[in-house]
């Protein structure tokens, strides 16, 4: 029967079927029935795309982990097991993180990987603009599931935007370069997507293979080598002026061309847990109108048109924070993803990079950040209570807690790569090299500026 569905799904394909003008859009007349569920729909689709959900469950989108290489170790790293500075953490909360996940029904370990039912095509190939995800990544309720499935098609921007987006609670909270603005950009805000620009789509640069989308993030995979250049498409002397050209050696394509971050939409760049549950706190709005107290997450910064902050990096130099690891030092400021390059890495190149800071909980006996269970009726953000959602959330992810909570400063590095601005609006000379010029030359190696004193470049 799945053979005959195949050849007929074919057949409607090529216009073959009886003479038949070739259908608009040939999902129409082969998915009929009633959806219940998502995986109602998923059982259709591997009719004729088996092989489709095989691939995309070999990918990080699905297993939420990658192996690779951190710090000198081989591990397997994901969101399933990192932690962040904004809701740190999915152990125990997997109902509400889950949302993104690109699968149906994964709320605890029970969560079956093998399934190709459970994989949710809707959430990338929806062309109607009505899919949404609730709870565990189950479908919202009311949705057409017939007629988003009789519509479906390549991804657009707002398909990956749907988690990209709003990662960390909220539209622009996490990336800086990606929010709802990209969805159809000005070219000022993005040369490359904007509409009266490129109007590139997400896979013009992130292009697919099995399923497989080039390029890591830090934050969950900062060892990975799959990452995207500029140079994958801008090679060579790309500049009329030499010097420019020179200096690809040493600044990454992004640093000149990305002078500022969150142009249109204010993004998060503080999160202090130690403060929240305070109801004697009155709401206090910044400037952009958002809170900069809330009772359930503390205190909070936001930043529009932001200049990043900058970092040597090579792909693969980078760490980040892995539920149960050590700190070595609570008294210092906890990097929780970033870069490790320096100066002296060859391969090494200084980019722009959005940073993230904030406090949050950590055993200060056994030196581990803490998993803290966050939702639902024993959760912290009902019973605002430290401990108890302490020894929830690492009882879940099978942690030791002592009993004792504390607060720790944390830094968190996003990697920018969009928001490319156009040419006319990238860094001049004086913008690094002037007398306030943006780059901190000592704390990136440099005895001072190299303009000034040619013996302070960098060796090479």
């Amino acid at each position: 029967m799945r053979q005959l569905k195949r050849i007929l799904a074919l057949f409607l394909i090529l216009g073959l079927w009886g003479g038949a003008a070739l259908a608009a859009n040939p999902h129409t007349e082969y998915v009929q029935g009633e959806f219940k569920t998502g995986p109602d729909v998923t059982r259709v689709c591997l009719d004729c795309h088996e092989q489709q959900a095989e691939d995309f469950m070999k990918t990080s989108h699905w297993t939420w982990a990658l192996e690779q290489e951190i710090d000198g170790k081989k591990v397997a790293a994901g969101k399933r097991n990192v932690l962040n500075n904004y809701c740190t953490q999915i152990k125990s909360n997997e109902t509400s993180c889950n949302r993104c996940h690109a699968g149906y029904g994964f709320e605890d370990d029970s969560f079956d990987f093998s399934d190709k039912t459970r994989v949710d095509c809707l959430v990338c190939h929806d062309t109607t603009g009505t899919y949404v995800k609730g709870d565990a990544g189950w479908p919202a309720e009311g949705l057409n599931l017939l007629r988003i499935a009789q519509n479906v098609g390549a991804p657009v921007r707002d398909n990956c935007g749907a988690c990209h987006f709003y990662g960390g609670g909220g539209d622009a909270v996490k990336h800086g370069d990606l929010d709802s603005s990209m969805s159809y950009p000005e070219s000022k805000t993005d040369i490359h997507m904007g509409l009266d620009g490129q109007d590139f789509s997400c896979q013009s640069c992130h292009v697919t293979k099995n399923h497989v989308i080039p390029g890591n993030s830090l934050g969950v995979s900062p060892g990975a080598a799959s990452q995207l250049r500029c140079e994958d498409c801008h090679a060579g002397a790309v500049h009329q002026e030499s010097r420019l050209n020179d200096h690809a050696a040493n600044i990454a394509c992004q640093t000149c061309h990305i002078p500022y971050y969150a142009k249109e939409i204010p993004t998060k760049i503080w999160w202090d847990w130690s403060t929240a549950g305070d109801d004697s706190r009155d709401i206090i709005k910044d400037k952009y109108g958002l809170p900069l107290y809330v009772k359930k997450k503390g205190d909070m910064k936001y930043g529009k048109m932001v200049q990043p902050e900058y970092a040597w990096f090579e792909t693969g130099e980078a760490i980040n924070h892995v539920r149960g690891q050590k700190i070595k030092d609570p008294n210092k400021v906890l990097m929780v993803a970033g870069p490790t390059s320096t100066i002296k890495d060859k391969k090494a190149r200084i980019y722009p990079f959005k940073v993230m800071g904030g406090k949050q909980a950590f055993d200060p006996v056994n030196k581990t950040l803490l998993a803290v269970h966050q939702i639902g009726d024993d959760g912290y953000w009902t019973t605002f209570d430290w401990k108890r959602s302490a020894e929830i959330g690492m009882k879940a992810a099978g942690l030791p807690f002592s009993g004792e909570v504390d607060f720790i400063e944390t830094r968190m590095y996003w990697r920018l790569n969009h928001m490319v601005s156009p040419a006319s609006e990238a860094l001049n000379c004086l913008d690094c090299h002037g007398d306030n010029g943006r780059l901190n030359w000592k704390a990136l190696g440099y005895k001072g500026d190299p303009m000034v004193n040619p013996k302070w470049a960098r060796s090479k």
